[in-house]
């Protein structure tokens, strides 16, 4: 009899234990991260993901990667994702319509209140099948402490303030107008110093954290759909200012660097 009991007190301190340790983790979890290292390199602003756990239970993934996956899974703006915790594994499940899931498996290797390191499985689901599963990495993430969604409202006037930015820069000064709905209007001046939007056959924008996203088309025939990341450094006393590493052609890679002020 002594056996019995000692056997079953042992089982309760284990499971006592390991409920801790969830515990203890889903604490942890809690709040907004974006990955700074893919594979022990640091990760390129059009690399990131910020995923943001609600509870042990509800997580929002936002991402705007581009790669090997059909147009529908490349813009995720606040995905609502079922989160199951087991052991060290954080599964987070989001559903992009009633065919087409995503399963994102974080295997944790150590955590603390600024960063989580994680052996990262991401899989696209067809009718409950694996469809596609990305490469497997080994991410680092880095919580997120700040939310520039509401800020970014209204018309910002700026130019790229480093010596590279991006593909679609002229150097010249330009206007883009964030709105509420998730859409942004582009202004660009004339000779005669007249600001006049340039109409697009669609402009949207996403901000969770600190990552800009946005994507647009020209108007015309055959265009293609053209994308943009940020990370928003700051926005203090009318100013806001990006950073962005970017890669080149050759496989190094550069800061991009953007300032703007608020137009009133």
């Amino acid at each position: 009899m002594k056996k019995v009991f000692l056997m079953l007190a042992v089982a309760a301190i284990v499971l006592c234990g390991c409920n801790k340790d969830k515990d203890k983790l889903s604490d942890k979890l809690i709040g907004k991260w974006m990955q700074a290292e893919i594979d022990g390199r640091s990760a390129l602003t059009n690399e990131k993901t910020v995923i943001t756990f609600i509870s042990d239970t509800k997580a929002i993934l936002s991402s705007s990667r581009v790669d090997y996956t059909q147009t529908e899974y490349k813009w995720n703006n606040y995905l609502e994702c079922d989160v199951q915790i087991d052991d060290n594994v954080v599964t987070v499940t989001g559903k992009f319509n009633d065919f087409k899931s995503i399963v994102c498996k974080y295997m944790v290797n150590s955590i603390t209140d600024k960063e989580m390191s994680c052996h990262l499985k991401v899989s696209i689901l067809t009718n409950g099948n694996a469809s596609f599963n990305y490469p497997e990495e080994d991410v680092i993430l880095k919580r997120v402490t700040v939310d520039y969604k509401n800020d970014i409202i209204g018309t910002w006037e700026g130019r790229i303030s480093s010596q590279e930015g991006s593909e679609f820069d002229d150097g010249e000064l330009h206007r883009w107008e964030y709105k509420t709905d998730g859409t942004y209007i582009y202004y660009r001046q004339t000779e005669e110093g007249q600001w006049v939007d340039d109409v697009n056959a669609f402009a949207e924008y996403f901000v969770d954290g600190n990552l800009l996203c946005t994507r647009w088309m020209n108007n015309g025939d055959g265009q293609l759909e053209n994308r943009e990341w940020w990370e928003i450094a700051s926005i203090q006393n009318g100013v806001m200012s990006w950073t962005a590493l970017r890669e080149r052609e050759d496989g190094s890679t550069y800061t991009a660097t953007f300032s703007m002020t608020k137009v009133n």
